[in-house]
């Protein structure tokens, strides 16, 4: 029978507390993720292996064949040969993952990460042996193991690690909720490509797959292209489209902003949908190669270095093509900020791509309590919403939780909804003329276009007055009543 998403969960979350004592829990993802996808591409290896044997009548040499494979596995290199090691068990995973990668070089290299398995004091023989033990005791073939049901349990797992670790969780994972909700925004369609310049785990660019697998599209048809600095998270986001059924992707590892990564001739690539939730307010993040881009990424303007929010956006922006639009997660700073940023967004807004600005709630993510807000460009503007922009404050849709809040369905379905009909809701969204930013000199500060009408239900001075006189009287019968009592008794 296969695997259920709960038995994978419950046998992935059992992985990760062999590790705990000796492993910091913020490095658990280091070890367990390329665990599980050596033990996956072994398991489906022997699966094919037996499929090319039956279609063969037994031919061994046969089913050997790299033409037989997915991926190919050395010899000495599989899975089961670490099983059978005693001693020295990391330095068996270590030859054995790292001639994985060198016998599959277009896809797989540098895939498992730079774990220091062979480092006997963290990781003993011991505890080796009962982690690949543990591993061992469900085989992840594709018979056993849909690539749906193992994509949300690796999925889930990432989410797991992002509680253990918390305030480091900010590096490489957005709450799905917020990855959901600029996924419905951005709308991806087949056949399109979509771009994330600051990918981590990978969660936004499986967002667009997932939508198009709940509407029965075909999301093999998406090209998807991610960029991230972090060695860990960029090797994370490989495993993770992988073992979702992705093939036709394409994760660098390198800093966007510095260096992008994906060229079309002598400049930048550029995408159907652009997304990201990248880094916030980051400093030191390359200024001084901006002046002079040689990728022509200084649309509007150089950023501080003490601040590289605005970078980001004019990245993105240079990254749409000609029916792109984008959705980028970034603070409320950014939408405000005066000197150079404000002179930047003066222009970024001048060239009426901008077409939404929503400010969402506090605490939504991991290790930044502050408000944040999603910011939606668009190459080629609807004609009705022409010098438009909408303002959407939904900074009070959220539950609020012990340590976190959360944006619920019903929070994503009101937002995601006023979005798509641009329209005003008195206290939630206002469309506002380019006209009236000018006169606020491109502030975007959401609370100066929705102003907040507080209802206190109090009656008005004409009701209070006949209350007042109601009570009076009332209570002058009740007094000559009482009077009336009393003389019976005196």
């Amino acid at each position: 029978m296969k695997l259920t998403l709960t038995e994978l969960e419950n046998y992935l979350s059992k992985a990760a507390w062999i590790l705990k004592g000796p492993v910091d829990a913020s490095d658990f993802k280091v070890y367990i993720f390329p665990l599980l996808f050596f033990k996956r591409i072994c398991d489906v290896y022997n699966e094919e292996y037996n499929l090319a044997l039956i279609e063969s009548d037994g031919d061994k040499e046969y089913a050997s064949m790299p033409e037989m494979h997915r991926f190919e596995i050395p010899e000495g290199c599989h899975w089961q040969n670490v099983r059978e090691t005693t001693i020295n068990v990391g330095q068996a995973i270590q030859n054995s993952v790292r001639g994985i990668e060198q016998a599959n070089q277009k896809y797989l290299y540098g895939i498992f990460g730079d774990a220091q398995w062979s480092n006997k004091q963290k990781l003993e023989d011991s505890l080796l042996i009962n982690l690949i033990d543990h591993f061992s005791q469900y085989t992840l073939n594709n018979e056993n193991v849909d690539p749906d049901i193992l994509g949300n349990a690796y999925e889930y797992l990432i989410k797991h690690f992002a509680d253990l670790t918390n305030k480091k969780a900010g590096e490489f994972y957005t709450p799905r909720s917020v990855v959901h909700l600029l996924g419905l925004i951005l709308d991806p369609k087949e056949g399109e490509t979509i771009y994330d310049p600051a990918c981590g785990t990978g969660g936004m660019l499986l967002e667009c797959v997932n939508l198009l697998k709940n509407k029965d599209k075909d999301f093999r048809t998406l090209k998807l292209y991610g960029q991230e600095k972090n060695l860990t998270s960029s090797s994370i986001a490989r495993m993770n489209l992988f073992l979702n059924g992705v093939e036709d992707f394409e994760i660098q590892r390198e800093d966007t902003l510095r260096n992008p990564a994906f060229f079309k001739a002598d400049s930048l690539k550029t995408f159907d949908c652009v997304i990201a939730n990248p880094p916030f307010s980051l400093k030191d993040w390359g200024a001084e190669n901006w002046s002079n881009d040689p990728f022509g990424r200084n649309i509007a303007g150089v950023p501080p270095n003490s601040n590289g929010d605005m970078s980001w956006v004019q990245h993105m922006v240079k990254s749409m093509n000609e029916n792109g639009r984008m959705a980028v997660v970034l603070p409320h700073g950014v939408l405000f900020r005066k000197g150079v940023e404000g002179r930047i967004r003066e222009i970024l807004i001048s060239q009426d791509n901008l077409e939404a600005i929503i400010g969402l709630g506090p605490n939504l993510f991991y290790g930044a309590q502050i408000e944040t807000c999603i910011i939606i460009f668009r190459q080629k503007k609807d004609l009705e919403k022409k010098n438009k922009l909408l303002f959407i404050d939904a900074s009070e849709q959220l539950r609020e939780g012990r340590a976190q809040n959360y944006l619920e369905i019903e929070h994503i379905q009101k937002i995601f909804e006023t979005y798509k009909n641009f329209v005003d809701i008195e206290n939630f969204s206002k469309v506002v003329d380019l006209n009236n930013l000018k006169e606020n000199e491109f502030n975007l500060n959401i609370s100066l276009y929705i102003e907040k009408k507080i209802y206190d239900n109090l009656p008005s001075l004409e009701e209070a007055e006949k209350n007042l006189k109601l009570s009076w009287e009332a209570s002058l019968k009740a007094e000559e009543k009482f009077n009336s009592v009393l003389e019976k008794f005196l």
